[in-house]
């Protein structure tokens, strides 16, 4: 009789452990967790998005606008000094030569080194027109977002998904 009492009270306690290593395996387990991310889950990306837009939207205006120092104030720090040196010159984006009939923000995702936000930048010297992508790379700084980068070239827009 104590034979049998032993094997019930093994099956009791497989039984009672039985959920518990299930819920280990990932069956039984929080549903919400897998779950697509929405409301206050995708709001840090939204954010991000959104503010990487409006740094680069104020730098472009600022280029347009030759307004060095609003285009500087959109700037991390480290771009900062590079900047006052070359903005300017002959190559730079506020260069008097040349002026910026239309700049637009044709892309915007993240990257592991930030937001990625890419441009078509319309620029003309004279008579002459030219289009050229630029790709801005747009980073947290503390409390506040900041262009920690640019170079020639874009990301090709992703297709809208629509719901």
């Amino acid at each position: 009789m104590g034979l049998t009492h032993l094997r019930v009270a093994s099956v009791v306690a497989l039984l009672a452990l039985l959920p518990l290593s299930l819920a280990g395996c990932g069956f039984g387990g929080d549903d919400e967790a897998r779950a697509p991310a929405t409301g206050a889950q995708r709001a840090p990306a939204e954010e991000a998005a959104a503010k990487s837009r409006e740094r680069v939207q104020a730098y472009l205006d600022a280029m347009a606008a030759k307004d060095t120092d609003a285009g500087r104030s959109q700037l991390c720090a480290p771009m900062q000094k590079p900047f006052d040196a070359a903005a300017t010159g002959p190559n730079g984006d506020f260069a008097d030569h040349f002026t910026v009939p239309q700049a637009t923000i044709t892309d915007v995702r993240s990257s592991p080194h930030g937001q990625e936000v890419s441009t078509a930048v319309t620029v003309t010297v004279g008579s002459r027109k030219a289009t050229r992508p630029l790709l801005f790379t747009v980073t947290r700084g503390g409390a506040d977002w900041c262009i920690s980068a640019e170079v020639p070239g874009g990301n090709t827009p992703e297709p809208a998904i629509t719901p």
